[in-house]
């Protein structure tokens, strides 16, 4: 039985990642601050850890890992002139030193496995360029070249890829779609008229845990938008 780690299982696009793999059977770890929605979920293992700490508190696992998809992420979106440098270092420490931080501890884990994968989550303002994005972007923008580097690094023996998605429907992004307006006028900034949901992303996921030919990819899951008018 396989054995996934997921980093921000609890709700929104890790919680449908965590779904999706335990309904093909595998078994998944998740670390996240609270258990959200996961009791819903037979073969969850929930483990409360946060990754903002100097040394989180990881739980030990002595199997080979499969895989590991690291959720954590952040919609900061204000003017330039607004942002302080604090408001930068958290979300770098959120979205990057998080995940170094996790694939770090659990190296060992998936170098025992026979053909591990790691996923992080990037952001379409990465590739684009977007208004008060600028914080986010330089963190995800980040954890891009992260990709890549492990993905070298780490060849031929894990496969490390990103997934950059655009609005999708989740808690984290709640205030950005809570009227119909304000959804309306984000489906008709995409080619294809809606932003994107949770299952989308994890479709995504387990396509590139999957995919054996595939590393140092920023997969961009985003309607069209980083690439259609």
């Amino acid at each position: 039985m396989k054995k996934y780690i997921v980093v921000g299982a609890s709700s929104g696009i890790g919680w449908s990642i965590a779904q999706q793999l335990t309904a093909s059977g595998a078994q998944v770890v998740a670390l996240c601050r609270t258990s959200g929605r996961l009791n819903e979920l037979p073969g969850v293992s929930f483990h409360s850890v946060d990754v903002l700490a100097d040394s989180p508190e990881f739980p030990v696992i002595d199997q080979p890992v499969d895989g590991l998809v690291y959720c954590p992420g952040s919609i900061l979106l204000k003017p330039f002139k607004a942002l302080r440098n604090e408001d930068f270092l958290t979300d770098f420490q959120i979205n990057v030193l998080g995940a170094i931080k996790t694939v770090r501890h659990y190296l060992p884990q998936l170098l025992q496995s026979e053909n591990p994968s790691i996923i992080f989550f990037s952001t379409v303002a990465v590739q684009i360029g977007m208004p008060f994005h600028s914080s986010i972007a330089a963190a995800k923008g980040a954890l891009e070249g992260l990709t890549k580097s492990l993905a070298s690094e780490f060849a031929p023996k894990i496969r490390v890829n990103a997934i950059a998605p655009s609005l999708t429907q989740t808690p984290l992004a709640d205030k950005l779609v809570n009227a119909e307006a304000k959804l309306k006028a984000a489906e008709e900034r995409h080619p294809l008229k809606r932003i994107g949901q949770p299952d989308d992303l994890a479709d995504a996921a387990l396509f590139l845990l999957n995919a054996h030919w595939v590393t140092g990819q920023i997969l961009h899951v985003d309607g069209g938008m980083s690439t259609l008018k």
